[in-house]
């Protein structure tokens, strides 16, 4: 009984052994872990940690009315095939006796990087904020007899970390499709905005601040029937000229700003009462970029 037990611990070491030595391991050591905020502006974060040998995990929140995160795992060298990698939080050499924990399935698609939605890229980072290493294991794809490893170092973390935190909070809560056509609406026989087409054009003006690349920008202006029909015509054509030069004043190039005064053709909504009438003075501006 005692021979049969030498031999089953022995052929478990070897077991345990050739299992080792089959598992390609990617991570930064702890001298050389290196975390920084590649992207910073109100319109995208991006925390970046290098792996070596391997490629980059980065972190990437971006300008929404939601708060969100996504996770990528930039690889050199792309999957040739469907898979699935099980995502740990691996506690490090100096947390004995701590098991590791399930955080996700990360699904590996053919010639793309490995991705996680919110929920496991906000997991991960609150486990690394731990001190934990969350871990990536899966088959490698090019040699059949390999498992491969990656995992992030949660060593020099912390103060970078606080960094992107910062720059998430600041992130605008809106994007570009919230601002890309929009209607601004006029005070009567006037060029003043209503209260709430003051709060969108200001919109529109940081937005702008932080992207300036924009193709072309349209504005068409419009007025109720009332007034006289030349009158009408000039006053929408000033309306779109003020918000032409509020944009401009912004950085945005005259050449790409196109504008046309409609007057009171085109209404929107009947002129027989004053909230219709009302409906109809406005400019309407669309933004395209690349």
């Amino acid at each position: 009984m005692a021979v049969k037990l030498k031999y089953l611990f022995l052929f478990c070491l070897v077991a345990t052994t050739s299992v080792s030595a089959a598992m390609r391991q990617y991570a930064a050591t702890v001298e050389t872990s290196s975390w920084e905020v590649a992207d910073a502006s109100r319109l995208q974060c991006t925390l970046n940690h290098e792996l070596p040998g391997y490629g980059a995990a980065m972190f990437t929140s971006v300008a929404s009315k939601q708060l969100n995160m996504e996770f990528e795992l930039d690889m050199h060298l792309l999957p040739n095939h469907f898979d699935v990698a099980a995502v740990y939080s691996v506690p490090p050499r100096w947390m004995p006796g701590v098991a590791p924990k399930t955080i996700a399935d990360m699904t590996i698609r053919k010639q793309y990087n490995g991705d996680l939605p919110q929920d496991a890229a906000w997991t991960m980072l609150s486990e690394l904020e731990k001190g934990f290493w969350p871990t990536i294991y899966y088959n490698d794809w090019y040699n059949k007899n390999d498992k491969v490893s990656v995992a992030l170092n949660a060593s020099n973390f912390a103060h970078v970390y606080n960094e992107f935190v910062q720059c998430v909070s600041n992130l605008l809560p809106y994007n570009f499709d919230d601002i890309a056509y929009t209607v601004l609406s006029y005070q009567k026989n006037s060029t003043e905005l209503s209260k709430y087409s003051q709060k969108r054009l200001t919109m529109i003006g940081e937005y702008l601040k932080e992207d300036s690349e924009l193709e072309l920008v349209l504005l068409d202006g419009y007025t109720d029937s009332y007034g006289g029909r030349w009158n009408n015509e000039q006053l929408s054509i000033r309306r779109a000229n003020e918000v032409k030069s509020y944009l401009t004043t912004l950085g945005v190039p005259e050449d790409r700003i196109q504008l046309t005064g409609h007057g009171e053709k085109r209404h929107i909504a009947p002129n027989d009462t004053r909230d219709a009438r009302a409906q109809n003075r406005r400019v309407v501006v669309r933004l395209s970029k690349g």
